[in-house]
């Protein structure tokens, strides 16, 4: 069964798309496949969050109007919006770590909420703007460790300030919709998606990356949640809906101005130990040839984080006609494919668009 939604390149070609967040991870791989679509790309973030990251080893400024600023800076914000008149907006800086967030709950809240209120408002004042598409999580449902997936229509809430920093936003967003932005004409969507993977995260505190450091320097891995069961996707799956979104908020405005789930297939909803154990196999095998690594269990007192969390993407399937393509198996395979490359000095721009083409030409699950 072939997908409805396919990449379009003469819909993207002289798009002006601005995207927050371009120099984190997932901005980042969402900027090259907008620019190898032929959209004309700006973007307005902090300077990379860490050293190496996706934005350097890619060279991506190269490709891109980017401007390095603060989304709690509403004027220069603003300005950056008046400058490029963009079309279309997708906002994806944040502060996106769960335990940052115990550490610093005030610049999260003022991050995650603040920033989308000054965003919002510079919209607001910029006519060129058609669609905006504020990406939060799957974490903003108020998780009652149940086993059936959350479904769009189910309760905001969170337990930590990260998880409850996206509700909120998310909160602010309908406000938004409702009051200023569904009367100016601009569609405005929410995203919330399950926990990437994939090549050029090196965030601190995130499974996949936390394993590549321990692997690399031939330490133990060790797992504070094991038993954890999380919605797992490669980076591609949810920019392939948010851009599926965008095209129909583009077309057709209002018919598709709210939240949107994008989770895997139910296969793919694994523990913590389940995903360990499968990279580590993979890394043993892999053209470094490198010993598998040990992993153990972190028997220390941890902050809290939801034990389960699953995804219902069925409204994103039936109306976006928006389908996984990349199992987990495979998603860690293009990981640590692209982690590898890097360690061998290759050419990640390269690597990173033949990854792009790869998920492009590859049939929906």
């Amino acid at each position: 069964m072939r997908c409805e939604w396919q990449m379009k390149n003469k819909f993207w070609t002289g798009k002006r798309v601005l995207v927050t967040g371009h120099t984190g991870f997932k901005g980042g791989w969402l900027c090259h496949w907008l620019q190898s679509l032929g959209a004309q790309v700006s973007g307005f973030a902090l300077a990379p969050p860490t050293m190496p990251s996706l934005f350097e080893v890619t060279q991506l400024d190269a490709l891109m109007d980017s401007t390095i600023g603060d989304i709690r800076d509403r004027t220069a914000l603003a300005a950056c919006v008046k400058r490029v008149q963009p079309e279309l907006v997708l906002h994806l800086a944040a502060q996106p770590l769960v335990r940052q967030s115990y550490r610093d709950p005030a610049e999260t809240y003022s991050t995650n909420v603040m920033g989308v209120v000054n965003l919002l408002d510079a919209v607001r004042e910029c006519e060129s703007v058609r669609a905006v598409i504020n990406v939060t999580t799957d974490k903003c449902y108020e998780n009652l460790e149940r086993r059936e997936p959350y479904r769009e229509s189910d309760a905001l809430g969170g337990y930590d300030p990260y998880s409850s920093s996206k509700a909120c936003a998310e909160l602010v967003t309908a406000a938004y919709r409702r009051s200023f932005l569904s009367e100016a004409g601009v569609a405005l969507a929410s995203a919330r998606a399950g926990n990437v993977i994939g090549g050029g995260d090196w965030a601190t505190d995130r499974l996949v990356p936390d394993m590549l450091r321990a692997f690399a320097q031939g330490e133990a891995l060790h797992l504070r949640y094991p038993g954890a069961i999380r919605p797992w996707q490669h980076v591609l799956e949810p920019l392939s809906g948010y851009l599926a979104l965008a095209e129909k908020l583009l077309t057709d405005g209002a018919a598709y101005a709210e939240a949107w789930n994008f989770g895997p297939n139910p296969d793919d909803e694994k523990t913590v130990g389940e995903i360990a154990i499968s990279a580590s196999r993979r890394w043993q095998h892999g053209d470094l040839g490198e010993e598998a690594p040990e992993i153990t269990v972190d028997s220390t007192p941890q902050p809290h984080e939801a034990g389960t969390l699953k995804l219902d993407s069925t409204k994103a399937r039936t109306r976006l006609g928006w389908h996984p393509r990349w199992n987990i198996e495979t998603a860690l395979a293009r990981t640590l494919e692209w982690h590898n490359a890097w360690r061998r000095g290759a050419d990640m721009r390269a690597i990173t668009r033949q990854q792009i083409t790869d998920y492009e030409n590859t049939s929906p699950l």
